[in-house]
């Protein structure tokens, strides 16, 4: 049996993961005492006992205790602290195949996930100019703002009609965190432009993005970029690709409680669009960090996770 230490625990990613292991024999979770769970030594040496250590910390938090941490251990970090670092592998393995043989893995923002996932494939297939000037919208739920915006959301003072019923855009100054991942895994050479927006729903995601004809090298069809696609996810068990004529209306909250991603090209003509929708609590948070854990540690890689048809 493999041993888990989840720093952080108390947190939505952390309680998600923690949900997720409940009913598995081959994982036992290391619990902290809740008076012990802000201690150092405790969480240092539990984190010695452990075969893999996700952590579900603030920035700050998850690169202090990284450091410290023995250089052998298997550490999965769920914060932004180390996506971009050389020594660090990137969590997504659909695109960055080598998580098996690695002891430092940084698991990918929600928002990122369906945007690099969207394009990466077309700028390795030479379709997307790497110079690009792409733009990306993304409306999630309330839940990715963790505890306090779930707080906010879900007060039983909260009266129909308020000011949290309908969508919210936010980070209008184009710094939002994930921004650097979207564009140094999509592989562009300039970061997108990207609007994320908070709905009044738990979970749930649907990340756009527009290819108007002058960011392609070729007269690429809809069906084209289909191809191209379900080429590159054939096999993988987390993603399904759906074809042009597939999309007819998709709901933002349609992958509560999945683990999976659905990809779907639509438009025509000079009018492509790309559309993921998955859970920014499943693929986009900590069915990410268990597809990433059980690859560590060998393991089938959907094991414990919630796939749909």
């Amino acid at each position: 049996m493999h041993k888990l230490f989840i720093d952080g625990q108390a947190g939505t990613t952390g309680l998600r993961i923690a949900e997720r292991l409940k009913d598995r024999a081959d994982i036992e979770l290391l619990e902290i005492p809740e008076e012990l769970r802000k201690d150092e030594k405790t969480r240092l040496e539990l984190i010695a006992k452990a075969d893999v250590i996700l952590l579900c910390l603030p920035d700050d938090e998850a690169r202090e205790i990284a450091k410290k941490a023995p250089d052998s251990a298997k550490i999965i970090d769920c914060s932004t602290a180390h996506r971009n670092l050389e020594d660090w592998t990137y969590g997504m393995p659909e695109i960055i195949r080598n998580t098996k043989n690695t002891v430092r893995v940084s698991n990918p923002g929600c928002h990122a996930t369906g945007f690099i996932m969207a394009v990466r494939p077309l700028i390795d297939a030479g379709l997307i100019c790497p110079d690009a000037q792409l733009s990306c919208y993304s409306l999630t739920g309330y839940s990715g703002g963790g505890k306090a915006m779930i707080a906010e959301y879900e007060a039983g003072t909260r009266k129909k009609g308020d000011a949290l019923s309908a969508p919210r855009r936010y980070a209008f100054g184009q710094e939002h965190k994930h921004i650097p991942e979207m564009q140094k895994y999509a592989g562009l050479d300039t970061a997108p432009f990207f609007a994320p927006i908070v709905c009044d729903y738990y979970s749930g995601m649907l990340i756009s993005v527009s290819l108007p004809r002058a960011v392609l090298r070729s007269a690429a069809s809809a069906e084209d970029i289909y191809e191209i696609l379900a080429e590159w996810y054939e096999g993988r068990p987390l993603v399904k690709v759906r074809k042009p004529d597939e999309s007819t209306e998709l709901a933002a909250d349609a992958f509560a409680n999945r683990d999976d991603i659905e990809i779907f090209v639509t438009g025509k003509d000079d009018r492509i669009e790309i559309v993921a929708r998955y859970d920014n609590l499943g693929k986009g948070a900590s069915g990410a960090a268990l597809q990433n854990m059980n690859l560590m540690l060998g393991l089938p890689e959907t094991a414990g996770l919630v796939i749909g048809l």
